[in-house]
């Protein structure tokens, strides 16, 4: 349970906290292009008495509390991305009890949860248990295209060090509890083209790549866990009449289990093979791979103990047990290399990667809560 001065804070800056949310919210800030948002988080934890905040390559912005060169540390992040590709403010709107924004739920509202607890460790100058370093992170690089870059880098450069990760990610009513593989290809195929009819016969890009499209969709998925295939995007061609010298499609294919991920990596690379011919190229690039977990013995106990403390939490602040799921997050990075991890959300809402999505405002406080208990668990 939160002391009574925790509760308090929250209490006295729930306008803050929720005057953050909607500057964050509005703030562009798609995966690769997160720099308007990191200077704002960066930014404001300076003014909340941060020392020795960072930015690093991958656009985190790091605060460290009682880290030192060589102490081992818990990680506390969420991702600063969004899947909209927006320059411009993104729009904002309260309606009916909820506050309207592109990602402000995925995952606007749990960086401003998990900025709002930093705010109250920082002004009350706690420090962390046994020896510990805790690292607030507003990460880069979650969704789509961004590739865990943000999560790779902080592995990276504590590695050896992190003894636990948390990522707020998602809503109130599941706790991730296994993670989910995945590998992205940009399939492109190339063919002489011509003229529709002058060169009619002549192997059609578009054609040959509706062909490969067919067969990934053919694949029987294997009863591993859960599998799944899918082409995101397709393009190509010149015009109505010509004969389609090129076409492009992104793809991928995702399994919560090594044995799924590893069949459909076998049945990819025979589709795409077979689909290579006399006057057709067809070129598959790996541009997205996000590892799935490797957890044994005592790594993989502590996970678990990690999963139930969040149902815990959850239940105990909103008093309804969330479910678990599998999920692709920032966590498969550290799962990957036997880091315990866990991954949940802080708030009720819906329409997440869509232009509709909300967040139920009266959920936002029980978030709040959440996150700030999950950290102070680490505080003395």
């Amino acid at each position: 349970m939160l002391t009574e001065h925790a509760q308090d804070f929250l209490q006295t800056h729930s306008d803050e906290a929720y005057q953050l949310l909607k500057t964050l919210a509005a703030i562009p800030s798609s995966s690769n292009h997160e720099e308007k948002r990191m200077e704002f988080c960066r930014q404001w934890l300076e003014s909340c008495g941060a020392k020795g905040t960072y930015t690093d390559s991958a656009l985190n912005v790091i605060c460290p509390v009682g880290v030192t060169e060589e102490n081992p540390v818990i990680v506390f992040c969420a991702h600063t991305d969004v899947v909209f590709p927006d320059t411009d403010p993104l729009p904002v709107r309260e309606h009916s009890g909820r506050l309207w924004a592109p990602g402000v739920g995925d995952d606007t509202a749990n960086l401003a949860a998990l900025m709002m607890t930093a705010n109250y460790v920082l002004r009350k100058g706690l420090k962390p248990k046994d020896g510990l370093g805790v690292l607030f992170v507003c990460n880069s690089g979650e969704e789509g295209m961004g590739n865990l870059k943000g999560s790779r880098k902080l592995c990276e450069e504590y590695q050896g060090r992190i003894q636990a990760f948390c990522s707020f990610d998602g809503t109130l009513t599941h706790v991730v509890n296994r993670s989910v593989g995945s590998r992205r290809f940009r399939v492109s195929v190339t063919t002489q083209g011509g003229h529709s009819y002058m060169n009619y016969g002549r192997p059609n890009a578009i054609a040959q790549l509706a062909g490969i499209v067919t067969d990934l969709y053919a694949v029987k998925i294997p009863p591993y866990g859960k599998t799944t295939c899918n082409v995101g995007t397709i393009s190509g061609g010149t015009s109505v009449n010509t004969i389609a010298q090129n076409a492009e499609m992104l793809c991928e294919y995702r399994s919560d289990d090594a044995r799924g991920l590893q069949y459909m990596q076998e049945q990819y690379e025979k589709i795409f093979s077979a689909h290579r011919k006399r006057g057709v190229e067809v070129t598959a690039e790996e541009v997205g791979y996000r590892p799935g977990e490797q957890l044994a013995g005592a790594a993989a106990a502590e996970r678990d103990r990690l999963v139930q403390r969040a149902g815990d939490i959850i239940e105990q602040v909103t008093g309804k047990r969330p479910g678990t799921a599998s999920s692709s997050t920032d966590c498969n990075i550290p799962l990957s290399q036997g880091i315990p991890s866990v991954c949940f959300g802080a708030y009720y809402g819906d329409g997440a990667h869509t232009r509709e999505e909300y967040v139920e405002i009266d959920s936002l406080p029980l978030g709040y809560q959440v996150v700030m208990e999950s950290v102070l668990d680490y505080f003395r």
